[in-house]
């Protein structure tokens, strides 16, 4: 038996690829601020930005996966699940 692969929807790739460039450019922003000396409170602010953009990426990437998962109910008969409320759930809990 093969294990089933997940396919991310196009409307999630199109959302994790644009945070993941959000969190790039952020990424680039720190590096600049630690070269030029800033303070180091706006520094940690700035990672702590960056890190929160990552982890929405991952919760988004995992949430898909968790609704192709889910989409199928027990009886057989295929159920509805947002991918909105399954990142809203994964975000809960970090």
């Amino acid at each position: 038996m093969y294990p089933r692969i997940m396919r991310i929807e196009q409307d999630a790739t199109a959302d994790v690829v644009k945070r993941l460039r959000r969190a790039e450019g952020q990424i680039r922003g720190v590096i600049a601020m630690l070269e030029d000396g800033r303070d180091c409170a706006e520094v940690v602010t700035q990672l702590a930005a960056v890190s929160k953009a990552l982890d929405r990426a991952g919760f988004k990437i995992v949430a898909s996966g968790l609704q192709q998962c889910l989409a199928a109910d027990p009886d057989g008969e295929e159920r509805k699940v947002s991918l909105d409320q399954m990142e809203k759930l994964f975000l809960s809990l970090a």
